[in-house]
């Protein structure tokens, strides 16, 4: 059908995508990952999500309930197997999962420690690592040493890189080289040795320390559970 001159054309607009708790924790994590922890508000996320702040609260308490949602869906990135695969090679893929999900929200590690609300996801993540550590014969003791020691380990290395400034390799080698032209080199040979013959090497990953020193801690669990 012809339409005649002058005829009126309605404006088609996109249907408007209904807003939810997953929504808003989405856009705070969003927010977060992009600007960092502190510029997080309420009037942020309405912004982000093309509402009124006060729309947010049809859906989550307050900004504390907000924080903690976070924590529970960043949580829930961390691979906890279920199948059988012995508890050396659990707490090996929960290690790198959980370093792998803070080096990509790095206000993370922050929150997780400080919140008092525990939601199920927190709460069964740890439940999962204690029940994995009991179950395979660690002594209540031991189990509680080792789900320090991991942690400990997981999210340190995690805030010692994130507080480099180091965004790709580039970066990197332009830091060492850096480094090289301002300390005399007759004085920190090994210092120098390192830059040179480790960190300036084709293919370096300062990540891969992290799988380095990971596997040392489980040697040393290991050692522990079977010299009981």
């Amino acid at each position: 059908m012809s339409l005649g001159k002058g005829t009126f054309m309605p404006k088609q607009t996109r249907p408007r995508v209904p807003l939810t708790r997953e929504r808003v924790l989405n856009a705070a994590i969003a927010i977060a990952d992009q600007d960092g922890i502190e510029l997080l508000s309420m009037r942020r996320i309405g912004k982000e999500l093309g509402v009124e702040a006060m729309s947010l609260y049809n859906h989550v308490a307050n900004k504390e309930d907000i924080l903690n949602g976070m924590v529970e869906v960043v949580m829930s990135e961390i691979d906890l197997p279920s199948e059988a695969v012995g508890w050396r090679q659990a707490m090996r893929r929960r290690s790198i999962s959980a370093y792998r999900m803070l080096s990509q929200h790095g206000w993370a590690s922050v929150l997780i420690d400080s919140l008092v609300s525990e939601g199920p996801v927190k709460l069964g993540h740890h439940e999962w690592v204690l029940r994995t550590l009991r179950e395979a014969g660690f002594p209540l003791v031991m189990a509680a040493h080792a789900f320090s020691l991991m942690d400990s380990y997981i999210y340190g290395f995690s805030s010692q890189e994130q507080s480099l400034p180091l965004e790709d390799e580039g970066d990197l080698t332009e830091a060492s080289e850096l480094l090289l032209q301002m300390m005399p080199r007759d004085q920190y040979p090994y210092l120098t040795e390192m830059i040179l013959d480790h960190a300036l090497k084709p293919g370096y990953d300062h990540s891969a320390e992290f799988e380095f020193g990971l596997d040392l801690i489980l040697d040393g669990l290991e050692r522990e559970l079977t010299s009981e």
